[in-house]
């Protein structure tokens, strides 16, 4: 699960200027409308379906766990706990009041 995770967004990244050109191009209303519906299938047939965006998923790097993921070190609430309880995070501390 982690390495199909990271193969999205290296496909994401590697297309990402490409999927932009062509929404560009498909959303531009001063191209005539049969003009964008061509672009468009040729965007739908050329492109990967994982170089879209919406396709990566947030998942613990440790694990592979999928949710309650936090996103500034990208390790599940589990692991984040373990890790902070350990030490290992720089900056995190048990809360105390």
């Amino acid at each position: 699960r982690i390495q199909r995770d990271h193969m999205r967004r290296l496909a994401v990244a590697e297309h990402e200027a490409e999927r932009a050109l062509y929404k560009a191009m498909t959303y531009d209303q001063s191209l005539p409308l049969e003009q964008r519906l061509q672009i468009q299938r040729l965007f739908e047939t050329a492109m990967p379906r994982d170089a879209a965006a919406n396709r990566v998923k947030n998942r613990c790097v440790l694990t592979g766990r999928s949710r309650s993921v936090h996103g500034f070190a990208r390790v599940s609430r589990i692991m984040l706990r373990q890790l902070a309880h350990a030490g290992l995070l720089p900056g995190v501390s048990k809360a105390t009041w």
